[in-house]
């Protein structure tokens, strides 16, 4: 297994906690010299709060950790490919490397839909590697979905 495995198994753990809370199952994992130094899930929907996705919140626990808000020699590892939001933190964060597991194909901003990483007018460059445990990444936010759609279905049956 190679390390961007590995951590993206601790992103996967982390999307999983996130779907028990009912939350879109998304998790995130910052890496500093082989160590996770932050993790979390997607909680917008139970905290209210409509910018705490997965990346936002590792992001600012990984600054608290480390005592910066510049994680330069830090690594983002997240099982989707992060949106225009997420994005721009990252690069403001200084992020080192993202590492992502599934593509967005609807608000996906470094590959799917836009670019948001390769703009030449950015100040920081992210090094970006892509599809990491991308069937696992990808079936378990279809699963989530899929079983939604299923219960709205019988919710309606029933009325």
């Amino acid at each position: 297994m190679t390390d961007y495995a590995l951590w993206m198994e601790e992103a996967l753990v982390e999307a999983a906690k996130g779907r028990t809370l009912g939350e879109v199952p998304v998790g995130a994992v910052v890496v500093r010299e082989g160590e996770v130094i932050a993790r979390a899930c997607n909680r917008p929907i139970s905290s209210c709060n409509p910018v705490a996705h997965a990346e936002i919140l590792v992001l600012q626990l990984a600054a608290e950790v480390i005592g910066n808000y510049r994680l330069v020699d830090c690594d983002l590892y997240v099982t989707l490919e992060p949106c225009t939001m997420c994005a721009g933190a990252i690069v403001h964060s200084r992020i080192r490397r993202l590492v992502y597991g599934a593509l967005e194909p609807k608000a996906g901003a470094v590959t799917s839909v836009t670019h948001v990483l390769a703009q030449p007018q950015m100040n920081h460059r992210v090094e970006v590697v892509g599809g990491i445990l991308q069937e696992r990444c990808s079936e378990m936010i279809s699963d989530f979905f899929r079983t939604r759609r299923q219960q709205l279905r019988e919710l309606k049956v029933a009325w």
